[in-house]
Protein backbone atom coordinates (compact mmCIF):
# COMPACT_ATOMS: atom_id res chain seq x y z
CA UNK A 1 0.00 0.00 0.00
CA UNK A 2 2.91 2.39 0.71
CA UNK A 3 3.67 2.88 -2.96
CA UNK A 4 5.20 6.34 -2.44
CA UNK A 5 7.60 7.58 0.23
CA UNK A 6 5.86 10.96 0.52
CA UNK A 7 3.29 13.24 -1.10
CA UNK A 8 5.82 14.90 -3.40
CA UNK A 9 6.74 11.56 -4.90
CA UNK A 10 3.03 10.82 -5.49
CA UNK A 11 2.62 14.20 -7.21
CA UNK A 12 5.50 13.62 -9.63
CA UNK A 13 4.30 10.09 -10.37
CA UNK A 14 0.93 11.61 -11.29
CA UNK A 15 2.67 13.97 -13.71
CA UNK A 16 4.65 11.10 -15.25
CA UNK A 17 1.45 9.09 -15.72
CA UNK A 18 -0.26 12.10 -17.30
CA UNK A 19 2.55 12.79 -19.79
CA UNK A 20 1.56 9.90 -21.98
CA UNK A 21 -1.75 8.74 -23.31
CA UNK A 22 -3.92 11.00 -21.05
CA UNK A 23 -2.30 14.26 -22.23
CA UNK A 24 -2.11 13.14 -25.86
CA UNK A 25 -5.75 12.05 -25.89
CA UNK A 26 -7.00 15.29 -24.34
CA UNK A 27 -4.76 17.35 -26.62
CA UNK A 28 -6.11 15.56 -29.71
CA UNK A 29 -9.71 16.02 -28.56
CA UNK A 30 -9.18 19.73 -27.96
CA UNK A 31 -7.51 20.12 -31.36
CA UNK A 32 -10.71 18.76 -32.89
CA UNK A 33 -12.81 21.12 -30.79
CA UNK A 34 -10.66 24.09 -31.79
CA UNK A 35 -11.18 23.25 -35.46
CA UNK A 36 -14.91 22.94 -34.81
CA UNK A 37 -14.94 26.37 -33.17
CA UNK A 38 -13.33 27.98 -36.18
CA UNK A 39 -15.66 26.24 -38.64
CA UNK A 40 -18.62 27.64 -36.63
CA UNK A 41 -17.24 31.20 -36.77
CA UNK A 42 -16.08 31.60 -33.16
CA UNK A 43 -13.07 33.67 -32.12
CA UNK A 44 -9.84 31.89 -31.15
CA UNK A 45 -9.76 33.45 -27.67
CA UNK A 46 -13.34 32.44 -26.89
CA UNK A 47 -12.85 28.90 -28.14
CA UNK A 48 -9.67 28.51 -26.10
CA UNK A 49 -11.24 30.13 -23.03
CA UNK A 50 -13.99 27.50 -22.92
CA UNK A 51 -11.32 24.79 -22.56
CA UNK A 52 -9.67 26.71 -19.72
CA UNK A 53 -12.83 27.62 -17.80
CA UNK A 54 -15.21 24.76 -18.63
CA UNK A 55 -12.78 21.91 -19.31
CA UNK A 56 -15.62 19.55 -20.31
CA UNK A 57 -15.58 18.68 -23.98
CA UNK A 58 -19.21 17.46 -24.33
CA UNK A 59 -20.47 20.60 -22.61
CA UNK A 60 -18.26 22.78 -24.81
CA UNK A 61 -19.62 21.13 -27.96
CA UNK A 62 -23.22 21.54 -26.78
CA UNK A 63 -22.62 25.21 -25.92
CA UNK A 64 -21.08 25.87 -29.31
CA UNK A 65 -23.87 24.14 -31.23
CA UNK A 66 -26.60 25.93 -29.27
CA UNK A 67 -24.95 29.32 -29.79
CA UNK A 68 -25.00 28.66 -33.51
CA UNK A 69 -28.67 27.66 -33.44
CA UNK A 70 -29.55 30.92 -31.65
CA UNK A 71 -30.70 29.36 -28.35
CA UNK A 72 -31.22 31.57 -25.32
CA UNK A 73 -28.57 31.80 -22.62
CA UNK A 74 -30.95 30.10 -20.18
CA UNK A 75 -31.43 27.14 -22.51
CA UNK A 76 -27.67 26.92 -23.15
CA UNK A 77 -26.92 26.98 -19.45
CA UNK A 78 -29.51 24.27 -18.77
CA UNK A 79 -28.24 22.02 -21.58
CA UNK A 80 -24.60 22.42 -20.54
CA UNK A 81 -25.55 21.65 -16.94
CA UNK A 82 -27.28 18.45 -18.03
CA UNK A 83 -24.25 17.29 -20.00
CA UNK A 84 -22.11 17.89 -16.91
CA UNK A 85 -24.22 15.84 -14.50
CA UNK A 86 -21.78 12.98 -14.97
CA UNK A 87 -19.34 14.94 -12.82
CA UNK A 88 -21.62 14.42 -9.82
CA UNK A 89 -21.13 10.66 -9.90
CA UNK A 90 -17.44 11.08 -10.67
CA UNK A 91 -16.95 13.35 -7.64
CA UNK A 92 -18.92 11.21 -5.20
CA UNK A 93 -17.01 8.07 -6.20
CA UNK A 94 -13.51 9.56 -6.38
CA UNK A 95 -13.13 12.17 -3.65
CA UNK A 96 -14.39 10.08 -0.70
CA UNK A 97 -11.30 7.93 -1.33
CA UNK A 98 -9.04 10.82 -0.32
CA UNK A 99 -7.48 11.05 3.11
CA UNK A 100 -9.66 12.74 5.71
CA UNK A 101 -7.24 15.69 6.14
CA UNK A 102 -7.49 16.42 2.39
CA UNK A 103 -11.26 16.84 2.48
CA UNK A 104 -11.26 20.62 2.91
CA UNK A 105 -12.49 23.69 0.94
CA UNK A 106 -9.48 23.45 -1.41
CA UNK A 107 -11.25 20.52 -3.06
CA UNK A 108 -13.47 23.09 -4.80
CA UNK A 109 -10.30 24.24 -6.60
CA UNK A 110 -8.99 20.79 -7.47
CA UNK A 111 -12.37 19.52 -8.65
CA UNK A 112 -12.24 21.92 -11.60
CA UNK A 113 -9.44 19.79 -13.05
CA UNK A 114 -11.54 16.63 -12.87
CA UNK A 115 -12.13 15.13 -16.30
CA UNK A 116 -13.13 11.66 -17.38
CA UNK A 117 -9.51 10.87 -18.28
CA UNK A 118 -8.08 11.81 -14.87
CA UNK A 119 -11.05 10.18 -13.13
CA UNK A 120 -10.66 6.85 -14.93
CA UNK A 121 -6.90 6.68 -14.30
CA UNK A 122 -7.32 7.72 -10.65
CA UNK A 123 -10.04 5.10 -10.06
CA UNK A 124 -7.64 2.50 -11.42
CA UNK A 125 -4.59 3.68 -9.46
CA UNK A 126 -6.06 4.79 -6.09
CA UNK A 127 -6.42 1.25 -4.66
CA UNK A 128 -2.66 0.81 -5.19
CA UNK A 129 -1.63 3.72 -2.94
CA UNK A 130 -2.21 4.99 0.58
CA UNK A 131 -5.08 7.48 1.07
CA UNK A 132 -2.69 10.26 2.18
CA UNK A 133 -0.95 10.19 -1.23
CA UNK A 134 -4.05 10.11 -3.43
CA UNK A 135 -4.81 13.85 -3.64
CA UNK A 136 -1.24 14.73 -4.65
CA UNK A 137 -1.28 11.99 -7.26
CA UNK A 138 -4.57 13.29 -8.64
CA UNK A 139 -3.28 16.88 -8.82
CA UNK A 140 -0.12 15.73 -10.60
CA UNK A 141 -2.23 13.74 -13.04
CA UNK A 142 -4.97 16.30 -13.72
CA UNK A 143 -2.90 19.50 -13.84
CA UNK A 144 -1.02 18.76 -17.11
CA UNK A 145 -4.27 17.54 -18.71
CA UNK A 146 -6.00 20.81 -17.83
CA UNK A 147 -3.13 23.06 -18.88
CA UNK A 148 -2.65 21.32 -22.24
CA UNK A 149 -6.30 21.67 -23.21
CA UNK A 150 -6.40 25.43 -24.08
CA UNK A 151 -3.17 25.01 -26.06
CA UNK A 152 -4.65 22.14 -28.07
CA UNK A 153 -7.82 24.14 -28.66
CA UNK A 154 -5.99 27.19 -29.98
CA UNK A 155 -3.71 25.04 -32.13
CA UNK A 156 -6.73 23.25 -33.59
CA UNK A 157 -8.35 26.59 -34.30
CA UNK A 158 -5.42 27.82 -36.38
CA UNK A 159 -4.70 24.56 -38.21
CA UNK A 160 -8.37 24.05 -39.16
CA UNK A 161 -8.57 23.50 -42.90
CA UNK A 162 -5.15 21.86 -43.17
CA UNK A 163 -6.67 18.39 -42.71
CA UNK A 164 -10.08 17.03 -43.78
CA UNK A 165 -13.03 18.04 -41.60
CA UNK A 166 -13.86 14.39 -40.90
CA UNK A 167 -10.43 13.92 -39.32
CA UNK A 168 -10.62 17.00 -37.10
CA UNK A 169 -14.14 16.12 -35.94
CA UNK A 170 -13.04 12.52 -35.32
CA UNK A 171 -10.40 13.80 -32.89
CA UNK A 172 -13.20 14.94 -30.57
CA UNK A 173 -14.17 11.29 -30.00
CA UNK A 174 -10.69 10.07 -29.05
CA UNK A 175 -11.19 11.17 -25.46
CA UNK A 176 -14.37 9.09 -24.87
CA UNK A 177 -12.64 6.14 -26.53
CA UNK A 178 -9.65 6.40 -24.18
CA UNK A 179 -12.04 6.66 -21.23
CA UNK A 180 -13.83 3.52 -22.40
CA UNK A 181 -10.61 1.53 -22.73
CA UNK A 182 -9.28 2.75 -19.38
CA UNK A 183 -12.54 2.04 -17.61
CA UNK A 184 -12.39 -1.61 -18.58
CA UNK A 185 -9.29 -1.89 -16.34
CA UNK A 186 -11.19 -0.72 -13.28
CA UNK A 187 -11.68 -3.66 -10.97
CA UNK A 188 -15.48 -3.97 -10.42
CA UNK A 189 -17.03 -6.24 -13.04
CA UNK A 190 -20.14 -4.08 -13.19
CA UNK A 191 -18.20 -1.55 -15.31
CA UNK A 192 -17.17 -4.12 -17.90
CA UNK A 193 -20.65 -5.65 -18.03
CA UNK A 194 -22.21 -2.21 -18.53
CA UNK A 195 -19.81 -1.44 -21.41
CA UNK A 196 -20.49 -4.83 -23.07
CA UNK A 197 -24.27 -4.46 -22.72
CA UNK A 198 -24.04 -0.92 -24.05
CA UNK A 199 -22.28 -2.13 -27.20
CA UNK A 200 -25.08 -4.66 -27.77
CA UNK A 201 -28.12 -2.63 -26.75
CA UNK A 202 -27.06 0.68 -28.30
CA UNK A 203 -27.53 -0.34 -31.95
CA UNK A 204 -30.77 -2.17 -31.07
CA UNK A 205 -32.35 0.87 -29.40
CA UNK A 206 -31.08 3.07 -32.23
CA UNK A 207 -33.12 1.06 -34.74
CA UNK A 208 -36.33 1.66 -32.79
CA UNK A 209 -35.80 5.29 -31.76
CA UNK A 210 -32.58 7.11 -32.60
CA UNK A 211 -33.39 10.18 -30.47
CA UNK A 212 -33.75 8.30 -27.17
CA UNK A 213 -31.39 5.41 -27.92
CA UNK A 214 -28.41 6.86 -26.06
CA UNK A 215 -30.42 7.57 -22.92
CA UNK A 216 -32.16 4.18 -22.99
CA UNK A 217 -28.89 2.34 -23.56
CA UNK A 218 -27.25 3.94 -20.55
CA UNK A 219 -30.27 3.40 -18.33
CA UNK A 220 -30.95 -0.23 -19.26
CA UNK A 221 -27.33 -1.40 -19.59
CA UNK A 222 -26.29 0.32 -16.37
CA UNK A 223 -29.24 -1.05 -14.41
CA UNK A 224 -28.74 -4.61 -15.68
CA UNK A 225 -25.01 -4.47 -14.91
CA UNK A 226 -25.71 -3.25 -11.39
CA UNK A 227 -28.27 -6.01 -10.74
CA UNK A 228 -25.98 -8.75 -12.11
CA UNK A 229 -23.04 -7.50 -10.05
CA UNK A 230 -25.12 -7.05 -6.92
CA UNK A 231 -26.85 -10.44 -7.03
CA UNK A 232 -24.26 -12.84 -8.42
CA UNK A 233 -20.76 -11.33 -8.64
CA UNK A 234 -20.18 -9.15 -5.57
CA UNK A 235 -18.83 -11.08 -2.55
CA UNK A 236 -21.48 -11.66 0.07
CA UNK A 237 -20.97 -9.80 3.36
CA UNK A 238 -19.67 -12.01 6.15
CA UNK A 239 -21.73 -12.00 9.32
CA UNK A 240 -19.69 -11.68 12.49
CA UNK A 241 -21.12 -13.38 15.56
CA UNK A 242 -20.00 -12.20 18.94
Amino acid sequence: MNRFANRREAFWQGIRDALGAPVLVLFAGMVGFGAMGRSHGFDAWMTGLTSLLMFALPGQVVMLEMFISGSSLLAIGFAVTLTSTRFVTMVVTLFPQLHRRDRNPLLYLWVHMLAMTAWAVSMREFPRMSPQHRLNYFIGLALPCWLISPMGTVLGYFVAGWVPAAVTLGLVFINPLFFLLTFTDVKPWANRIAIGLGCILGPVFYVFDADSSLLLTGLVAGTLAYVVDRRWLRPKPVEVHT
